[in-house]
């Protein structure tokens, strides 16, 4: 055995090249530029396609394999193997079971000479994982041998991880050696590399935008109930999410409105001279008999599409280097392709990016051109870190170039809400999208991935920004939002929509406002027309519930006062409360007010579109580990849900049901 190791240790020695001192400096150059062009957020050290230590050991080793031949070979094989149980058992990194991590290739030129190729990338590895930039966990072969591709995104799958396919440098060697006529013995075949493995998701990083649920108000010391609408879905995109991934959403991702307004309702539609029609039913409450569900739903109206006004969009694209999963970017790409069929030609598209600077790829160019703005798409890579208001900056200027009387232009944001450089704090950012939304420009956000998920930033840019915010997981998602809601997504009936609910303290003891906690507005605020508020767009459905305990019933939770005077309320006694709402027609700066009675009756017979929000609320309410439902759980939750289905032609509510199943498997509170 000695014999055989002195003879693997005098041909690795003779194997060894020279130094080339130009070739490493061309690797170290090439490498540090790739190096720049991926580098992102992360803490962590980045990603390379070389290892360090045991990775050269058996470049070197294959190096002098084909030196040494095939007889050479047969003989050093089993002080190979030797060599490499005892390094493995001394050097390998701890990894826990079900564990995979593989990384990026990173693109070098090829350097003349497969001996000088695996000195110069090895000198090259040493000194990037010396400094922390670059490192690996997964045996790779050598920068030529590699192919990395995205799988593609399939409409209606499970939530996906991107893959890396590998074409090792042992088979490539195989087949060489077959090709001219010598058969590898199989001792000298290393261990080859998964055709298909896993890339291990960034550290969890994701921020939301929420707030403590509603707690119960008493009527006799606070009668009034101030909100902005809200017409987003993004939390039923994360919550849909979430448990697709076998996991419960985390409680602060669950905006009990977003759930609520995720599906289509068929409400009454607008008769007058307004925009959107409210209409008010009253519930009996399903999760507690002794109160009730005060239920607002409100329809906009939907103009003749053949009417449409011109449309201008630029499309904002985040390509940093948290866009790389194939749920990110490409899933973007593609949610941008269908998007396109569904414009005019005369409509006008153009394409600002965003990474560690800001640019604009595509110039304004009528969507009838529809090949020029694909390629434009295609073209995109991610890398670097997140300029965000470089970005918006970019953006707003390229809308003002577009922007034309009677035409309507929107910014649409695509990104996981990771904002780093330069304007990054969500009240700063809401400060800035404030001072730019007076000129007409619409700001919508479109959000993607999961692991850095930047929900609260997402909120504030699509809050102020007087536009909408969804999240897209997969091609279903995007078709439901760019292609099948589109004109309701871009074209604004009524901006800065506020509601308000006044209640009778003589019928009504209690109520609370399920959901809307980030909508909040004071009393004050509904007759302030410099106060923004929510837009409906076209088509529309917006719904609002309150729980509410009659006077002397038995949901009511709180003390009569001892001292409390009986309110005089001399021919309003058949009022439960009185809703007024302000909206501004878009362009206008002058708000409009509608205002009616709501009366006392409660509908004995429940609508089921009605139904179905409130098994969606309650839904939702779980979600969140309400204190409010009692014994009220999953299975009440989905019996509501299923008796009031419906038609269901787009599947979300059967979805919906699906996903209640899946919850109540995995909440074990």
């Amino acid at each position: 055995m000695s014999d055989e190791l002195d003879r693997l240790a005098r041909a690795m020695d003779a194997a060894t090249p020279e130094p080339d001192a130009e070739a490493r400096k061309a690797a170290l150059r090439l490498a540090q530029e790739n190096f720049d062009r991926h580098q992102e957020t992360s803490t962590g050290a980045r990603p390379t396609s070389e290892r360090a230590g045991g990775a050269r050991i058996v470049k070197g080793v294959l190096e002098m394999l084909d030196r040494i031949g095939l007889k050479g070979a047969l003989v050093a094989s089993t002080g190979v193997a030797v060599v490499a149980a005892v390094w493995v058992s001394q050097n390998a990194p701890l990894v826990m079971p079900g564990e995979i991590v593989v990384t990026e290739a990173v693109e070098v030129d090829r350097v003349e000479g497969a001996g000088a190729r695996a000195r110069d990338e090895a000198e090259l590895t040493d000194e990037n994982f010396a400094r922390g930039e670059l490192q690996t966990l997964a045996p790779t072969a050598s920068d030529d041998d590699i192919v990395v591709e995205a799988e593609p995104v399939m409409e209606e799958a499970a939530p996906m991880q991107p893959t890396a396919k590998v074409q090792s440098a042992e088979r490539r060697a195989i087949a060489a050696d077959q090709s001219s006529g010598l058969a590898a013995p199989q001792s000298m075949i290393a261990p080859s590399v998964s055709d298909s493995i896993v890339i291990m998701p960034e550290a969890d990083t994701e921020a939301y935008a929420n707030a403590p649920e509603n707690d119960l108000k008493i009527v006799t010391e606070t009668p009034v109930s101030t909100f902005s609408i809200d017409v987003d879905t993004a939390s039923y995109g994360v919550v849909r999410s979430s448990l697709n991934r076998g996991q419960l959403p985390p409680r602060e991702a669950v905006r009990v409105e977003e759930m609520i307004n995720y599906f289509p309702y068929t409400y009454p539609a607008p008769d007058g001279e307004h925009p959107f029609r409210p209409t008010v039913t009253v519930i009996p409450n399903p999760w507690n008999a002794g109160t009730e569900l005060l239920h607002i739903g409100i329809q906009g109206e939907l103009p003749a599409v053949e009417n449409r006004p011109p449309l201008n969009l630029v499309f904002l694209i985040d390509t940093s280097g948290s866009m790389q999963d194939a749920t990110k970017l490409p899933l973007l790409k593609q949610s941008f392709r269908m998007m396109l069929g569904e414009l005019r030609p005369e409509d006008k598209v153009a394409i600002v990016t965003y990474a560690g600077s800001a640019g604009r790829v595509l110039d304004p160019t009528p969507a009838g051109e529809r090949a020029v703005i694909e390629a434009a798409l295609d073209r995109l890579e991610a890398g670097g870190s997140t300029a965000g208001q470089a970005g918006l900056q970019q953006a707003y200027a390229t809308a003002a170039e577009m922007a034309d009387d009677g035409e309507v232009t929107r910014v649409i944001l695509a990104t996981d809400g990771d904002f780093n450089v330069g304007l990054s704090d969500p009240e700063a950012l809401q400060d800035y999208i404030a001072d730019h939304r007076d000129s007409g420009t619409y700001l919508s956000v479109l959000g993607f991935g999961r692991g850095n998920l930047d929900d609260a930033t997402m909120q504030a840019l699509a809050q102020n920004g007087n536009g909408t915010a969804a999240y897209i997981d997969t091609l279903s998602e995007a078709r439901k939002v760019l292609v099948d809601q589109l004109t309701g997504a871009l074209f604004p009936i009524a901006n800065d929509v506020k509601i308000q609910v006044e209640f009778n303290p003589a019928a009504v003891a209690e109520y609370r406002l399920i959901g809307y906690e980030t909508r909040a507005l004071r009393r004050e605020d509904f007759n302030n027309d410099a106060v923004d508020a929510g837009e409906i767009g076209a088509g529309h459905q917006v719904t609002a519930i309150y729980e509410i305990a009659r006077v002397g019933s038995d949901g009511v939770r709180t003390d009569p006062l001892r001292y409390g005077a009986a309110p005089d309320l001399t021919g309003r006694a058949a009022e439960l409360g009185y809703l007024k709402m302000r909206f501004k027609a878009p362009g206008e700066d002058a708000s409009t007010l509608i205002e009616t009675p709501i009366p006392t009756r409660t509908n004995s017979e429940v609508n089921p579109e009605i139904a179905f929000s409130a098994a969606i609320a309650g839904f939702a309410q779980l979600l969140r580990g309400s204190a409010y439902l009692g014994d009220w759980g999953y299975d009440d939750a989905i019996a509501l849900a299923t008796g009031a289905r419906g038609a269901d032609p787009f599947g979300y509510r059967t979805e919906a049901i699906s996903l209640m199943r899946l919850a109540e498997t995995m909440d074990r509170r």
